[in-house]
């Protein structure tokens, strides 16, 4: 059989794996092996597992189970509920300051956590009741806080990044740097969505009351006092520093990627033992077993990933998917938006994790050749991916809302999001017009990229 017709049946099969209904992991392994049995030597099943461990030998994807350690530390305590009741406090006055509240708070939670399922759990449970009972809309309310949890991808630490790094063979380093300009830019675009929404929110129910008499929560004005304000400082306070001290720690020289994540993981255990009590085994025992039943799936699923781009690569099935799009010869900005419009079909279907290990042999090669730099483009694939995130028909934090917020119907929840989708496409649009926004911060901290 042709590499044309073995690539569409890798492909096929591929699919059919994926709509039985069978675990990511287990398809993309099961298909794998299928076609080493058909197509490569025998002897080769016989390096499964040796293939898989010296993939999966990378001492920076240590560092995944660790920063998912550190993220189920704070999950699972009360520092999504300090954050969000802290930063209400203090911007209660800006229109739509509960809103705003909530974008700070799910980008702060972030990154802490590295996990946007995390972001939107923790931050959405005290966030999205508190906004409900202030009159907010279901949908607003709930595209706040799934668009909010994204930014869980992108402010680093992000595992996603972790993994766009080993797959591009590029520095996880450079590119935690280069997120953190772009998830300025999406949360500074949410937070003026939230005034303006809410303005228009807020005239609705004014007019509506001086038609009819009939009040809205949305119309109270609260207050808090300075006291009030600086009390609720030191709840934010320990995870400020948490923060600040991994992220010196990380771009100051001081430690790896992977001594970096778990220095974190072992400063939240700290801090929440300290702050909320949390140290007894029966406290500990929910997010240990968090952690292990994540970084088992996580792990499980780039595992697999990496025997199937590695059974891809060698039935030539991604040098010919490359070759072929550099054949079209498609004009520089064309093939990026064919290849981000691949990435956005994907996300209809697959997790960033299985994204990025999948097509990343198929679509660096063309983009390295056309010019792009790689760091800006993981950046931007990442907002893509995010996209994903929160659109139907799998959105996976579609779902975690729905977990948190039951209540609110699934089609106020979809609604509610898809403006953030908009904006998210405004912030690509903006990263290519303006490539400085990502590329900036890195040049400043660690040079050139050229000359390190």
């Amino acid at each position: 059989m042709t590499v044309l017709g073995i690539g569409i049946s890798y492909g096929l099969a591929t699919l059919a794996a994926m709509f039985s209904g069978m675990p990511i992991a287990f398809a993309l392994g099961a298909v794998a092996l299928v076609f080493m049995a058909i197509y490569m030597p025998h002897a080769s099943l016989d390096t499964v597992t040796q293939n898989v461990y010296e993939e999966m030998a990378s001492i920076t994807l240590l560092s995944i189970p660790l920063f998912i350690l550190k993220g189920a530390a704070i999950g699972k305590s009360r520092a999504g509920q300090d954050l969000y009741s802290a930063l209400h406090a203090w911007l209660h006055r800006v229109p739509g300051g509960l809103g705003v509240a909530n974008v700070f708070a799910c980008a702060l939670f972030a990154a802490m956590a590295g996990s946007s399922p995390a972001t939107c759990s923790a931050i959405g449970s005290a966030g999205i009741p508190e906004m409900r009972k202030r009159g907010y809309s279901g949908g607003f309310a709930a595209g706040i806080i799934a668009a909010g949890g994204t930014l869980g991808i992108l402010l680093p630490p992000s595992i996603t990044m972790i993994l766009f790094a080993v797959a591009a063979e590029k520095s996880l380093g450079r590119l935690f740097l280069a997120g953190i300009g772009p998830g300025l830019l999406l949360v500074t675009l949410f937070g003026i969505y939230a005034v303006v929404r809410f303005r228009k929110e807020y005239a609705t129910a004014k007019a509506a009351y001086e038609a009819t008499g009939q009040t809205s929560a949305i119309l109270t004005d609260e207050k808090f006092t300075m006291a009030q304000r600086f009390g609720a400082l030191p709840r934010v306070l320990p995870f400020v520093i948490l923060l600040t001290g991994v992220m010196i720690a990380l771009y100051g020289g001081y430690a790896t990627p992977s001594e970096t994540a778990g220095l974190g993981g072992l400063l939240a255990l700290l801090l929440i033992a300290l702050i909320y009590g949390v140290w007894k085994p029966s406290d500990l025992s929910p997010i240990m077993t968090s952690t292990i039943r994540e970084s088992t799936m996580l792990m499980m699923i780039i595992g697999m990933s990496l025997l199937y781009s590695y059974v891809m690569s060698y039935l030539h099935i991604s040098q010919s998917a490359a070759e072929a799009i550099v054949a079209m010869q498609l004009p520089r900005w064309g093939l990026l938006a064919a290849i981000l419009a691949l990435v956005v079909v994907l996300g209809f279907f697959l997790p960033p994790v299985s994204i990025i290990l999948m097509t990343a042999p198929i679509i660096l090669p063309p983009l390295r050749a056309a010019g792009f730099d790689i760091i800006w483009f993981g950046v931007v694939m990442t907002i893509v991916m995010e996209m994903g995130l929160i659109h139907p028909p799998v959105g996976l934090n579609i779902f975690v809302i729905r977990n948190v917020a039951p209540d609110i119907p699934l089609s106020e929840v979809i609604w509610g999001t898809l403006p953030f989708v908009l904006l998210m496409m405004l912030a690509v649009l903006l990263l290519c017009l303006i490539p400085g926004i990502s590329t900036w911060l890195p040049d400043l901290v660690m040079g050139p990229e050229s000359i390190r």
